[in-house]
């Protein structure tokens, strides 16, 4: 079946808290999909992000975002009282502003645990579906605040000293970086190495602290159970992300340490990335650990089978990223500063996806981006997956761009005009080279001056099985509004809309796009 859907993340909802929430705003939202005609909503990871607030670097495989938390709806089953919601209510600003709905957020989450009471049988049953990951994000969680705090404001002294002799040659900045950041291979020996006794131990003594963390991911996971009660309600599917790799500082790696490619001191001996591309002509090192394979297909791949398991409750769709990646990955040592020199690695194959299938029914999505070889394609046809089609990548050669819709060789894809990676349509219009630009008018009979809306109308128009068109190209918003720059560190995923923004007329016209096109 044909179908058109919306790109957006819950954080780029606005919100009286700095960062966009599960509440009343993202309701109002999915009404506005609703009444696009679309079935598809598209988001992002929904994991806990940690240092630069990418969802694709989260604490944990399994944990939700607290940030997404709406407040408001902690106030109305009584844990919090509106003087409070007042009191930490964040000025609003043409960003979602992570720094300040942190301390907002999490000012009000320690005034709400104190009201809640953990002998709910509804936490009870959630707790005990939970607790085979849980347990241990809570730890980490408490453990890497726990030290952030004691070592805050302190000089690097003695014991930053041992530390960093330890690591055999570690820079000084990376190794302030993890001491000063609470890292997990920061923490002191015994629980760095998940002695049963020092788990014992540290779990008595942050147990208030523990409590806390569960009670944030049960507030969290009981408000996306009601957002996607509401969309399904609407008749929207909700198309999840899940990123091939975990962040190295993760309660994952801490407590799985024999999955990944991870020496005794907690350090990676080669990370994750690609190769030079379209997105950044010295590839893009992104620093995540690598799998140990063998070890996990030793497991009967449990861990990778629990957390589809895990998604599968939270969505209905998945698109799994740099699926590449199974097929082959690109290795880099760990010393590198980019990923300019690297090695490709043979990937588990269809061995995984076929455990998978066992267990899960549930439709992925590849995303198959890059420069790939046959290889990658012959895996996601066997798999009968849909792959990716990016419009913004169609127009830069000649009339056998394989992103061009009339060069599809299969409507089992779903095409794009941009991701969350690209530029706006309006911003790379903008800034792309006057071949390009003329070919793209030239293609379209289009004078450029709607481009992004023209762009709308062709991927709709294509044989795509399904249409996804980011936010930002429905309310024609130009480079200022892009979601992430790849290959820089700062300053991406604060893309934020107004409701306002989302006008009767753009919904009228989209929905007359999918009956025109039968999406």
């Amino acid at each position: 079946m044909r179908k058109f859907g919306i790109l957006a993340h819950p954080t780029s909802v606005p919100s009286r808290f700095g960062v966009g929430g599960l509440g009343s705003e993202c309701r109002a939202f999915i009404d506005y999909v609703a009444s696009t005609g679309a079935k598809l909503w598209q988001i992002l990871p929904l994991g806990h992000t940690g240092f630069g607030d990418s969802p694709y670097q989260s604490f944990s495989a399994f944990a939700g975002n607290p940030l997404m938390i709406a407040p408001e709806l902690l106030a109305e089953d009584g844990l919090l009282a509106q003087a409070e919601l007042d009191n930490y209510e964040v000025p609003v600003c043409g960003k979602t502003d992570y720094e300040n709905g942190l301390k907002s957020k999490t000012a009000l989450l320690k005034l709400a645990v104190q009201r809640f009471d953990f002998k709910d049988k509804a936490y009870k049953a959630w707790y005990k579906r939970n607790k085979f990951w849980l347990d241990d994000y809570a730890l980490f969680m408490a453990a890497k605040n726990y030290f952030i705090a004691e070592r805050d404001n302190t000089l690097p002294g003695d014991e930053f000293k041992a530390y960093k002799k330890a690591q055999r040659g570690l820079s000084e900045e990376r190794a302030l970086s993890c001491y000063y950041g609470g890292a997990w291979n920061s923490f002191p020996e015994e629980l760095r190495d998940r002695d049963p006794e020092a788990i014992k131990s540290y779990t008595k003594k942050f147990k208030a602290d523990i409590r806390y963390w569960c009670f944030v991911q049960y507030v969290f996971f009981k408000q996306w159970a009601d957002i996607k009660v509401y969309a399904n309600e609407k008749g929207i599917e909700i198309i999840g992300d899940i990123p091939i790799f975990v962040a190295l500082d993760s309660a994952d790696t801490w407590a799985h340490k024999e999955l990944f490619d991870i020496n005794t001191l907690g350090w990676p001996n080669k990370v994750a990335g690609v190769p030079p591309d379209y997105f950044s002509e010295k590839g893009q090192l992104w620093g995540n650990p690598l799998y140990n394979w063998a070890e996990i297909k030793h497991t009967g791949y449990k861990w990778w089978l629990d957390r589809i398991k895990a998604l599968s409750e939270l969505c209905d769709i998945v698109r799994i990223d740099h699926f590449r990646a199974f097929d082959s990955y690109y290795s880099i040592a760990f010393n590198r500063k980019d990923a300019v020199k690297g090695k490709w690695l043979k990937g588990p194959g269809r061995e995984l996806f076929d455990k998978i299938s066992e267990i899960s029914d549930i439709e992925i999505i590849a995303e198959d981006l890059g420069d790939l070889i046959p290889s990658v394609y012959a895996l996601r046809d066997s798999l009968g997956l849909p792959g990716m089609k990016i419009l913004q990548f169609a127009f830069g050669s000649d009339s056998g761009n394989p992103y061009l819709p009339f060069n599809f060789d299969t409507s089992n894809c779903v095409a794009y005009t941009g991701t969350h990676d690209n530029d706006t349509t309006v911003g790379w219009y903008n800034s792309t080279d006057e071949r390009t630009k003329d070919r793209f008018r030239r293609i379209l009979n289009s004078s450029g001056e709607d481009c992004a809306w023209d762009l709308i109308r062709y991927c709709m128009a294509s044989n795509a099985k399904y249409a996804i068109i980011p936010l930002q190209d429905i309310l024609r918003e130009d480079s200022s509004a892009r979601m992430n720059l790849p290959g820089v560190g700062n300053g991406n995923w604060a893309y934020r809309f107004e409701l306002s923004s989302l006008t009767k007329e753009s919904a009228e016209t989209l929905k007359y796009y999918c009956e025109l096109f039968n999406r």
